[in-house]
């Protein structure tokens, strides 16, 4: 077995399920510990980082990082998965809207907003996911969740007389549903609308140009450059602070002991979640400064 190490940015083709994806890439990698960073629909195509290795501990950070999107909808049809693989329950004979109504809902939706969740969705109830229970036919109660919307931006619109369609921009939180945002978008249009098309083009802070294909990470590893474009496990987590540890304090933080604060440079703050390496750069490992002031290991990367 193989034991590449790092963060591999895969771009989903459609058809595939992000678990497909883990399958298949574990068979040309050869190696079994791989995890995938947020699931993506079997229609979606677009950026799935994969951690291997050790970089599976690292999938709770990158999960919770901000994601974008492009999404098309489609205004005057409605379905019962708020995208276009669904029955339509309702179809407008025409629908009227101007560029500027568009702008003016989308700038609506910036901020936190409340999302129900699709009963089309994996999310559990009962300990059965909802889209098992809209496959029987049963629709329940969900509880609506607040989410995120950083940007919001339209891209294209297609004025079309009977069904126009929209593109649109955004970058939003973990959890956020693109079809249920683009039914919501329909609704303060006054009109129902469905999702066409959506792709996701970044994630974890991974971006479409540093992804492989699975036909191009197949010829990475046949010609043996994959280990040049893996990301290092501390680089994927970038967006935690960098503090160095004394040199008389690294053996210590790599056997998973508590440090003082005072050893740790520059100073950090209680509660915050930090990256500790070595005066020679070596990553150690994951940190939580606690509430005592005291350094406390996370997840501590000894070297191989």
């Amino acid at each position: 077995m193989n034991s590449y190490e790092g963060i591999l940015p895969i771009l989903k083709p459609v058809g595939f399920t992000s678990h497909d994806v883990v399958a298949k890439s574990r068979g040309i990698l050869k190696m079994k510990r791989i995890g995938h960073t947020g699931t993506l629909d079997p229609a979606v195509t677009g950026v799935l980082p994969l951690c291997l290795g050790r970089a599976t501990r690292m999938v709770e950070y990158l999960q919770e990082l901000p994601k974008e999107y492009e999404a098309t909808l489609v205004l005057g049809l409605a379905t019962d998965t708020e995208d276009m693989t669904g029955n339509v329950l309702e179809r407008l004979e025409r629908v009227s809207v101007t560029e500027a109504e568009v702008q003016e809902v989308l700038e609506r939706f910036i901020g936190t907003i409340s999302q129900v969740p699709p009963m089309y969705s994996a999310l559990k109830q009962n300990g059965k996911r909802l889209y098992e229970l809209a496959r029987e036919g049963k629709v329940v109660e969900r509880q609506p969740r607040e989410v995120n919307i950083h940007e919001l931006e339209l891209l294209a619109m297609n004025p079309d007389p009977i069904h126009p369609k929209i593109t649109f921009r955004t970058l939003c939180s973990k959890g956020t549903y693109i079809r249920t945002l683009c039914v919501d978008i329909g609704r303060a249009l006054g009109v129902p609308a469905v999702m066409e098309r959506l792709k996701r083009t970044m994630s974890a802070g991974f971006r479409e140009e540093q992804c492989l294909t699975l036909e191009q990470l197949a010829e990475e590893v046949r010609n043996g450059t994959l280990p040049s474009r893996l990301i290092p496990v501390d680089q994927a987590v970038s967006h935690l602070p960098a503090h160095i540890v004394n040199e008389e304090k690294v053996k210590p933080a790599l056997q998973g002991q508590r440090l003082s604060r005072s050893v740790v440079q520059p100073p950090a703050a209680q509660g915050e979640t930090i990256r500790l390496y070595s005066p020679e750069q070596q990553f150690l490992g994951i940190f939580l400064v606690e509430e005592s002031g005291a350094v406390a290991p996370v997840k501590v990367f000894l070297p191989e």
